[in-house]
């Protein structure tokens, strides 16, 4: 079974080996209510969606920097009290039968989905960028998922990004690479540019219809990533990079000057593709499930 377990909702499906998605069902997530009523919930989906099928593991993809032994070692104040919690324990604690239980970082769980069955298949190396409310990442090497020494490889938002000098980031430093380039830092950076307050979405509706303050900030917002993106590139060398999250689907307003940027700043000899992630919602849950079908943890065989 994979969950994709998000601030908002919580999602599950039994997954086949061969990446067919069975029987799923999803609930609220609980998030500021704390660890106790979130895992209440997952330990419900698991019953709800197993119902009388024998169950081989549950994988879990889950906001937050997690290690490699399912304890969340960093999160954002969505999650009330998360930071600490061990969801292996956790979840075994409240189910009726021991199962192997996996746990994964969220945008590393979509990075397992999409190198398994979406925009990345047949990558053996792949940076995966996640662009929304965050900036995430995520990197899978010669086949294998990279977690690092604190669970963060690949977390591509906290670099220092060019045109964000002065920009605070959700983590308090300044300068880094999602104080321009997620959805709220899009909208904040018109509201700046303009003093109105509109959502991302808004802006770049606004953008669309011709608003050069609108067009500006968007395009600003892309060249950073791309430009971010062409370092990583140059210094990682994976065969693609795939781009999913709620700004991937701004349109080419947004993905033209990304991949300028992308292609002005990467070295000679480089041919590395942007893809746009094709598998949706689907792609956690699917990532998730993925490293239970190997003994060798993380591996893409």
């Amino acid at each position: 079974m994979g969950i994709d377990l998000g601030g908002t909702k919580t999602a599950a499906a039994l997954v086949a080996a061969d990446g067919t998605l069975g029987v799923r069902a999803e609930a609220p997530t609980p998030a500021a209510e704390g660890p106790d009523a979130v895992l209440a919930v997952v330990a419900g989906l698991v019953a709800r969606v197993a119902g009388e099928t024998p169950i081989g593991g549950v994988g879990i993809g889950t906001a937050g920097i997690v290690d490699a032994a399912g304890r969340v070692i960093s999160a954002t104040e969505t999650f009330t009290g998360w930071v600490g919690t061990d969801l292996v324990a956790g979840l075994s604690a409240r189910l009726p039968r021991s199962v192997p239980i996996r746990v994964y970082n969220d945008v590393d769980a979509h990075l397992l989905g999409e190198a398994w069955c979406g925009a990345a298949r047949g990558h053996s190396s792949v940076l995966m960028v996640a662009v929304g409310t965050g900036v995430g990442g995520a990197l899978l090497i010669d086949g294998r998922l990279v977690r690092g020494a604190h669970g963060a490889a690949g977390e591509i938002g906290h670099v220092p990004a060019v045109g964000a000098d002065g920009l605070r980031c959700p983590c308090g430093r300044y300068g880094h690479l999602e104080a321009l380039a997620a959805g709220p830092s899009i909208a904040r950076s018109y509201l700046l540019a303009t003093g109105n307050s509109v959502d991302a979405r808004g802006v770049l509706t606004l953008a669309r219809r011709g608003d050069p303050d609108a067009a500006a900030v968007v395009r600003a917002a892309a060249v950073g990533l791309g430009r971010a993106i062409a370092g990583l590139v140059t210094t990682i060398d994976p065969s693609c990079v795939v781009i999913g999250g709620g700004v991937a689907e701004a349109g080419e307003l947004w993905w033209r000057p990304l991949r300028e940027a992308f292609r002005a700043e990467l070295v000679a000899g480089f041919a590395t593709p942007l893809v746009k992630a094709e598998l949706g919602v689907a792609a956690a849950v699917l990532g998730a499930a993925r490293g239970l079908f190997d003994d060798d943890e993380g591996a893409l065989t």
